[in-house]
């Protein structure tokens, strides 16, 4: 029954239009100009003037926190900078508990000589004495020397013995006579 209801009136006209324009017949209009609104609200001046306040807040902490990370980062420069220097004066001390580098400093910087030794100072083309360039090296970088135990030194002379032409180089292939430079 509904169907019937349906398929009949859907060739009848046209559904779906408005009251005004039913039968073909159009009304005129009357519509009243209205007022027009304020572009610029109270509630948009107050939103307005949040955001202006959120903004400098915002702006005011965000320039301290940049501030605090650039004196952290000069922090950190500068302690590395003292780490650096800290690990120079250790390794300066470190040298002075070597005797030998006190008696280098002793005959450099004093003129000192041990007991018997003559002393000796080179003059350079104008009469001044030369600057000495040597200088020991830092303990540090020097590597320890590890002595080899005496069985490694056995064994390396019995593996000498089981292969004598690893040890020894090969024998001349033509014996030359001495000239008379040689011999003299």
């Amino acid at each position: 029954m509904s169907k019937d209801r349906r398929t009949s009136q859907r060739g009848s006209g046209p559904r779906n239009t408005r009251p005004g324009q039913r039968g073909g017949v159009t009304r005129p209009r009357t519509t009243t100009a209205a007022a027009a609104r304020p572009r610029f609200t109270n509630r948009a001046a107050v939103l307005v003037l949040v955001m202006a306040v959120l903004v400098v807040s915002a702006s005011s902490s965000l320039r301290a926190y940049i501030a605090q990370r650039s004196e952290i980062n000069a922090l950190k420069a500068q302690i590395a900078s003292s780490e650096k220097n800290i690990t120079s004066l250790q390794s300066e001390k470190d040298r002075w508990k070597d005797p030998a580098y006190v008696e280098t400093q002793a005959r450099l910087r004093f003129g000192w000589v041990m007991p018997g030794e003559t002393a000796y100072q080179v003059l350079g083309m104008n009469g001044q004495p030369l600057a000495d360039e040597d200088q020991l090296a830092d303990p540090s970088t020097v590597a320890p020397t590890v002595p080899t135990s005496w069985w490694s030194k056995a064994y390396g002379s019995l593996e000498a013995a089981d292969h004598p032409t690893k040890a020894l180089p090969p024998p001349a292939s033509k014996i030359t006579p001495p000239t008379s430079s040689q011999k003299q």
